[in-house]
């Protein structure tokens, strides 16, 4: 275990770069929104206070609005598109103008939970509550139009599962005329074949384009985008992190806080039952412009276990997880789904970030035995194939970029958490 623990905080520091991590070097030079919250919680196990300034160097680029972008362009670099010209936000240090899976009060949580000393982070606590709070809060004002209690994405980037087949039928629709000529640097960095198409791309442009030309005014974006989507792996993650928040504002005397965020989780874990598909056995996604569900077991549709959903529903996506999961982990796609690609970013492959929620949601007694699997399979992985973005889930093919922080900081916890299920079945 000490080879595998010194690699992979190795990889993390050598993505350091001084404030704020980068996912991996070349693919990915820039801050990624969920890739540096989730880096925290690796940095948490080595090195508390830079865990702390990683999430603090996210929320100092938070907009007026109380949005959260996706990349923070902290210096110029050619290597990546679309850069900051494209996006044309305006801002004193140049962001993009969408925002990313909302995890950070989730993974604010275990960075606390892991630091000595809390009271001498006090301020600092209070301070990042507040800010996560009010990004919370802008979901739902800008996402959330009907007051449902659950939220939609506008762009398929915003999910961070870029090309899931969850996205194909609403993405369509997206028009590609218009689009300015470009050149894509990703498939520069990693195998073509690996990554979305080059349709998919210039549909994620056309909306970009069709944003910008709207002075990224967050009051209207929702209402214009053709692509509308309810996510219940996304709205999972913004449940979690509000109902963490909602924990640790509670703590700390933070009252108002705390209030708002349990009115919050109630709403929302109510409205995500709506999601669920009793054929499928899992939850789905829903396209508000085509006012329907969209019937694909992907992962996205798995995630929920992380949250405090009804006993049979987490039940009956253990027993799925048993017929899907793989040596290595959890597919991003059914793989007795004809759309599913072994390869293919989003639309097969095994992402260790998932196995890492997932595993967290079923630590409960009744899944132990499952939770314990999962930790040991993605260890495995790691040792097959080496700390990489993604993974071929038959084989457990390296895939995507190499040497991948979160990759690094999800061993560091499989790890500890081996550890603590061990514990807990010698007891």
């Amino acid at each position: 275990m000490k080879e595998t623990i010194d690699q992979a905080i190795a990889t993390i520091r050598a993505n350091d770069q001084g404030r704020y991590t980068v996912p991996t070097h070349g693919l990915y030079p820039f801050q990624w929104n969920w890739d540096s919250c989730l880096t925290a919680i690796g940095f948490a196990h080595f090195d508390v206070e830079r865990a702390w300034v990683e999430i603090e160097t996210l929320f100092e680029h938070q907009w007026d609005d109380g949005m959260v972008p996706h990349i923070i362009f902290h210096q110029q670099n050619d290597g990546y598109f679309p850069g900051p010209d494209i996006w044309n936000t305006n801002r004193p240090v140049p962001t993009s103008g969408i925002t990313q899976p909302p995890v950070a009060g989730y993974c604010l949580k275990k960075v606390v939970e892991r630091t000595p000393h809390q009271s001498a982070y006090l301020d600092r606590l209070r301070n990042l509550l507040k800010k996560i709070h009010s990004w919370h809060e802008w979901f739902y004002e800008c996402r959330d139009p009907n007051s449902e209690g659950l939220v939609a994405i506008i762009h398929p980037w915003e999910s961070g599962r870029d090309n899931s087949v969850d996205w194909d039928e609403a993405l369509a629709r997206v028009p590609t005329e218009g689009v300015k000529a470009f050149q894509r640097r990703d498939t520069t960095h990693a195998n073509p074949d690996h990554r979305p198409t080059q349709e998919q791309y210039e549909r994620y442009i056309w909306l970009v384009q069709r944003f910008e030309s709207l002075h990224w005014d967050n009051k209207v974006l929702h209402k214009h985008s053709p692509f509308q989507i309810v996510d219940p792996g996304f709205n999972t993650m913004l449940l979690q992190s509000i109902y963490d928040i909602g924990t640790l504002a509670r703590e700390i005397g933070e009252i108002e806080v705390a209030n708002a965020s349990d009115t919050m989780f109630k709403k929302g874990i109510k409205a995500l039952d709506s999601l669920w598909n009793d054929n499928l056995r899992q939850y789905v996604c829903f396209d508000r412009v085509a006012q329907k569900h969209v019937i694909n077991a992907s992962i996205g549709g798995l995630i929920p276990v992380l949250t405090q959903i009804p006993p049979s529903r987490k039940q009956s996506i253990a027993d799925k997880l048993h017929r899907v999961s793989t040596r290595f982990g959890i597919p991003s796609q059914d793989p007795e789904s004809s759309q599913f690609e072994r390869y293919r970013y989003w639309r097969g492959p095994i992402w260790l970030i998932i196995n890492y929620m997932i595993c967290d949601g079923l630590m409960d007694k009744d899944h132990h035995e499952l939770s314990q699997k999962i930790c040991e399979t993605s260890i495995d992985l790691i040792r097959t194939s080496g700390f990489a973005e993604y993974y071929d889930p038959i084989e457990g093919t390296a895939c995507g970029g190499q040497s991948f922080s979160w990759t690094a900081a999800m061993v560091l916890e499989f790890i500890d958490r081996t550890r603590e299920l061990a514990s807990a079945e010698a007891s």
